[in-house]
């Protein structure tokens, strides 16, 4: 079976860690709690607290798979602790497109993408493009649009 790298930031692993914890020690005692009080009531067949308390353990259930397998996966990876003139994971990077607008972006895990923090998954097409890339590198972004011309303009590890 093929390894498949969770590349994270400390960050990104604290927060799938929080919400693993969360669930585990918090939301599941109190549903579980819920669906005893709802089984001693009766007939189950009706009791909607219990069919709903039913489905929210197994959503919590799934949840907490995902996420022990996820932090089990990852390889947490420090972008402050890299020294690199290359585009590496963890890198925040500022690139010129061909009209001069100014993107900035971080590289960082598959769990961790947020478009409004303008954090991006390494396997993304944009990360694709440049990883491996110096300052001042020319390179082709593959859009919905078509293909644009980028420039690397900063390299940063923060």
């Amino acid at each position: 079976m093929a390894e498949k790298k969770n590349y994270i930031t400390p960050a990104g692993f604290e927060k799938l860690r929080s919400e693993y914890t969360e669930l585990l020690s918090v939301e599941r005692p109190k549903t579980v709690e819920v669906v005893s009080w709802a089984a001693s009531n009766g007939d189950r067949s009706e009791n909607a607290d219990y069919q709903y308390g039913k489905r929210r353990l197994r959503e919590i259930d799934r949840r907490l798979f995902f996420l022990k397998n996820r932090l089990e996966d990852a390889e947490v990876i420090d972008p402050t602790t890299i020294s690199s003139d290359k585009v590496v994971f963890g890198a925040t990077v500022s690139l010129e497109n061909e009209d001069g607008d100014l993107l900035k972006y971080q590289i960082v895990g598959e769990d961790e993408i947020d478009i409004k923090q303008k954090k991006i998954s390494w396997r993304s097409p944009l990360a694709a493009a440049i990883l491996g890339r110096k300052l001042d590198d020319e390179v082709k972004v593959a859009k919905p649009s078509g293909e644009e011309l980028m420039t690397i303009v900063e390299i940063e590890y923060k």
